[in-house]
């Protein structure tokens, strides 16, 4: 059976969910269908047109993109306006077009997290919480003899995941009773006749994006024509959201050196410091992007430096005055491992789930800027 859009669609929605973006961002699928089929995948930062022509060189029917295509609301989508010429390009050679911006920035193991990750550090804390993530305990009523059927199907459906734990659950027994009436087709028992079980209440904490499918497999997997289940709310806090990170160096570190690392673990020949380069670094924050908008939230959490991109004059002034050190990497080099990133997770996961999908990562270089 051949894989269509949606099913690509799905496992990047697994991996940040497009309800997760900033409330000014536009993401998801922007141009195409879901029901496309498809055979190969182009990963980008941008969607241009020497990107539709490579998509169609190497036979790429779908591509997924950092940066939104559409942004704002268009008026109209004429061939003589680029951006239209772009779509229309794209839907005349069947290519549908899915975008991850401040999603997958913000998520757990995301891009800041990637970049954290690629600088090789670690003891991370979130820079600015956006969202904490609700928390339900799904309590479902089952015979003995199906108790590990529906623990298996309720944590394959992303049930009872705690941390970096998953199949997590709690099991009581008990009797349960019920008495079919006329018109029902008991699994267990006689119309008319009150009927003891031996039952287990089975127990998981689930997560808010994953409780429809989580039930959905649980009834599905049921065996009782009518399925007794509870859902409560929980206080516990969920999984964080935010934009940008905080690492701690394991030990203090002269800003010069701290600049050095940062240039060979990126690959980068040049960046922008803002600072005392004979300062000590210790404490870290990293935004991808424009992270100009995050400097007063690193000052708050005391950091010594930020890494981002496209600070701005005053911005930097501004920083320095509150002895924030800033290292300017570019908006494009800081983002620029989206590519790496979301190409590993879906070859990764393609081949976990046996879905024989080619995922290619764009060789087109869409930076504006060039130093000379």
């Amino acid at each position: 059976m051949s894989t269509r859009v949606k099913e690509i669609v799905d496992l990047m929605e697994t991996f940040a969910p497009s309800k997760e973006s900033m409330s000014w961002d536009n993401v998801g699928l922007q141009v195409g269908s879901l029901n496309h089929r498809l055979k190969k995948v182009l990963v980008c930062l941008d969607v241009n047109e020497a990107v539709i022509d490579e998509a169609i060189e190497v036979g790429a029917n779908m591509i997924i993109a950092h940066h939104p295509l559409i942004f704002k609301a268009m008026a109209k989508i004429s061939e003589e306006d680029v951006k239209g010429k772009i779509i229309s390009k794209a839907i005349k050679n069947n290519i549908s077009i899915y975008v991850s911006h401040t999603n997958i920035d913000i998520v757990d193991g995301g891009l800041n997290d990637y970049i954290v990750y690629k600088l090789g550090l670690s003891n991370t804390t979130i820079l600015d919480i956006e969202d904490v993530e609700k928390l339900y305990k799904l309590a479902v009523f089952v015979p003995t003899s199906y108790t590990e059927v529906l623990a298996e199907a309720m944590a394959a459906a992303g049930g009872g995941h705690i941390g970096n734990y998953s199949h997590c659950s709690f099991r009581t027994s008990g009797i349960g009773t019920f008495k079919p009436l006329e018109g029902s087709q008991p699994f267990i028992g006689n119309k008319g006749q009150l009927e003891r079980v031996e039952e287990v209440k089975l127990e998981a904490i689930v997560r808010e994006k994953d409780l429809t499918v989580v039930l959905n497999e649980i009834l599905r997997s049921h065996p009782y024509e009518e399925v007794a289940y509870d859902i409560y709310p929980l206080h516990n806090e969920g999984r964080l959201n935010g934009a940008g990170r905080i690492a701690t160096l394991e030990n203090s570190m002269l800003l010069s050196l701290f600049v050095e690392g940062i240039k060979a673990s990126l690959n980068l020949d040049k960046v922008k410091v803002a600072g005392d380069v004979n300062s000590n670094i210790v404490k870290v924050a990293v935004v991808n992007g424009s992270g100009g908008d995050y400097i007063k939230a690193a000052i708050k959490a005391k950091c010594d430096c930020l890494i981002t991109g496209d600070i701005k004059f005053h911005d930097a002034q501004m920083a320095l005055d509150h002895g924030l050190n800033i290292i300017d990497i570019g908006h494009y080099e800081s983002e620029i491992p989206f590519i790496e990133m979301v190409t590993e997770y879906l070859q990764n996961t393609l081949v976990h789930k046996k879905i024989q999908v080619v995922v290619i990562p764009s060789q087109v270089y869409s930076n504006p800027f060039q130093i000379l």
